[in-house]
């Protein structure tokens, strides 16, 4: 019980931090109780991620790795 009510919640990392855009890289301010994904990125339109999120880690992990390529 206590991991669905974490997956309902999300990922629990606080009111502060920032939203990421993973197609230009813009950043802007996290909005409590909104999260990154229902943000669209002001400069191109592409959904946000939450910087230090699971997506946001996966993220970074898969472009470094293509940065060497």
């Amino acid at each position: 019980m206590k991991a669905q009510s974490r997956r309902n919640r999300g990922e629990g990392l606080g009111s502060g931090g920032y939203c990421l855009c993973p197609k230009c890289g813009g950043r802007i301010q996290h909005r409590s109780g909104l999260p990154c994904q229902n943000e669209r990125c002001p400069a191109c339109g592409a959904k946000m991620l939450r910087e230090g999120s699971t997506h946001h880690r996966l993220w970074k992990e898969k472009h470094e790795g293509e940065r060497w390529k």
